[in-house]
């Protein structure tokens, strides 16, 4: 069993160190710890922040929400670092499909990979559908009025979503383009929108009523705990920033500090932004499309108000933009292993991105969007990105005891503590979610089943 992991290990090393490297081309190593942070936040601050945080207060948490955050926060972390281990020990561009190949064998690494896919891309989908409406609303605070048929879809007698659809295709032009024209379109974005929280302290700070903070657990325990589930969504994305160890320089040095600053910056950012929103308006006002940009109207301030929503849409773009990274990354990962066809681990040699499968998925990404009546997938993606975080915790334990002599550039102190933290958070957070969600979850998980030993495990290359 270690000799096998041994030699695992070693594949997926020698792939990181000269980055994928196909007949067609090779990724471009051009990312810095900057760029990574900045793509971490532009992944994390969107709609958690202008969306979720007022619909936990008013449904869950009340203005306990900031408990939720940092719950949810916490879990995060504890992942985040078990992360930055492993993405420095064993790297490649798949992410925890690599790292649990290699603790775990390839039958779990399908499986958290085929997991991981379903994430992605209902987080893309999901939020190019919020994008839409914040945009259909600036277009009519604008006086201009998209046809009610191109802003629905056929199950909601519309002939389709047209921003969400449109959206994709633009994302995906810019993904195929390259990397680092990527990286610099989302650095522009991440600056609007931290400009845009900027201004909501800057207003709400001054406008705080301490009575609003009277009840602050109206639903008790178990509400910040159904909170911290729902708001679990908005630190989804950090683990997009493992994907790009093949296209980061000096990888060892610069993804531990791009994950970890991130999501230390985020988990700030939402808990500051959750107490005053709780503290300027009654929480009970908060359930609605756009809670912040609401509030502020609420308290006088119109021109902010307008300016939290562009900064929304800014938020949402980042979002789509680095999880549709990821994805497009995971898949090439699993492709290169022979689990996926072969026809999409390919790299464009000329832009140096897997344009196949930014193409295919995009095709996906944008019918979903466009077409289906799927507006709210959060507790599917949360379900998913919890049990991905679980075993990569798990992972970092075990192969501290199974391969103790690796080099490991990022160690995670007082293992197996810390990663055992993570999986009780995560495992935590995963039995607040519904009935429902576990239904649909352990389908996908069958689906996947049946592909491997009908597919991928008769094509495996490292097997």
């Amino acid at each position: 069993m270690k000799s096998n992991q041994f030699h695992l290990l070693n594949l997926f090393r020698k792939k990181s160190a000269s980055s994928i490297s196909t007949s067609k081309g090779t990724l471009n190593r051009c990312l810095t710890a900057f760029d990574l942070t900045l793509l971490g936040i532009g992944a994390i601050i969107g709609a958690g922040v202008f969306v979720l945080t007022g619909i936990a207060a008013a449904t869950k948490a009340g203005p306990a929400v900031c408990i939720s955050y940092i719950i949810a926060g916490l879990a995060s972390m504890f992942a985040a670092l078990a992360y930055s281990e492993l993405a420095t020990s064993i790297g490649g561009s798949g992410s925890a499909y690599n790292y649990s190949y290699v603790a775990f064998g390839e039958l779990i690494a399908w499986i958290i990979g085929w997991d991981l896919l379903l994430e992605y891309t209902l987080s893309v989908s999901t939020v190019a559908i919020g994008w839409s409406g914040y945009v259909n609303d600036a277009l009519l605070a604008l006086h201009v009025h998209l046809p009610e048929k191109l802003l629905k879809n056929p199950f909601e007698g519309g002939i389709i979503n047209l921003p969400a659809f449109s959206i994709i295709f633009f994302l995906a032009l810019l993904l195929g383009i390259g990397v680092k024209e990527s990286s610099r379109f989302n650095a522009v974005i991440v600056l609007i929108k931290l400009v845009t929280i900027a201004i909501f302290i800057a207003v709400a700070v001054n406008h705080v009523d301490v009575r609003n903070w009277a009840t602050f657990f109206p639903f008790g325990w178990s509400g910040i705990m159904q909170g911290a589930a729902l708001v679990f969504f908005a630190y989804i994305g950090f683990d997009a920033l493992s994907t790009a160890a093949e296209e980061t320089l000096n990888p060892q040095r610069n993804l531990p500090i791009g994950i970890i600053t991130s999501v230390a910056i985020c988990s700030t950012i939402y808990i500051i932004v959750s107490l005053l929103l709780t503290g300027i308006v009654p929480y009970t006002t908060l359930n609605v499309k756009s809670p912040v940009a609401d509030a502020l109207m609420n308290i006088g301030y119109p021109v902010a108000s307008g300016v939290v929503a562009a900064g929304a849409i800014a938020g949402l773009t980042t979002v789509m933009l680095v999880m549709y990274y990821g994805l497009t990354r995971i898949c090439l990962a699993i492709s290169e292993d022979g689990l996926l066809p072969m026809f999409f681990a390919s790299v464009n040699p000329k832009t140096r991105t897997p344009i196949k499968i930014i193409v295919f998925s995009g095709i996906i990404i944008a019918t979903i969007a466009g077409l289906t009546p799927i507006s709210s997938a959060a507790s599917l993606v949360n379900i998913g990105t919890l049990a991905a975080f679980t075993l990569v915790c798990a992972g970092v334990i075990v192969l501290r005891y199974r391969q103790p002599e690796i080099p490991r550039p990022f160690k995670l102190p007082w293992n197996p503590l810390i990663p055992s933290l993570g999986i009780f958070f995560c495992v935590y957070l995963m039995i607040d979610l519904s009935l429902i969600t576990w239904i649909r979850f352990v389908v996908w998980m069958m689906i996947g089943f049946v592909i491997y030993f009908f597919y991928s495990r008769k094509h495996s290359k490292l097997s």
